[in-house]
């Protein structure tokens, strides 16, 4: 008798639901009307990229610069409620936010 069994026998009334766990990772992050402000800028010599103007939680955009910082295979990191994303990626992050759906709005050069 295996642990099932008897847990139906001591809950005969139980009907067991199963749990969906998994999730869709573009329905996950909240989608916000304002356009995500993405510049490009220098700091001691190297570039980088900057995403800011985000108004969701902060969860979801750290979970959003791991998904970008995984697809573009760069280093980056979270602070002040800004992306920043080493080396000159505004094309390719502006065309990523787009297929989510998410308005991007390039400032700069």
């Amino acid at each position: 008798m295996d642990l099932e069994d008897q847990l139906k026998n001591l809950f005969p009334d139980h009907i067991a639901e199963s749990i969906d766990t998994s999730k869709d990772s573009k329905d996950d992050l909240w989608l916000q009307e304002e356009p995500i402000l993405c510049k490009y800028e220098k700091r001691k010599g190297k570039p980088i990229t900057i995403l800011e103007g985000y108004t969701g939680a902060t969860e979801d955009f750290k979970q959003l610069a791991k998904k970008l910082k995984t697809k573009l295979s760069v280093g980056g990191s979270f602070k002040n409620d800004k992306i920043i994303i080493q080396g000159d990626y505004r094309d390719r992050i502006m065309t990523i936010l787009k297929e989510k759906g998410f308005n991007v709005k390039r400032v700069g050069g």
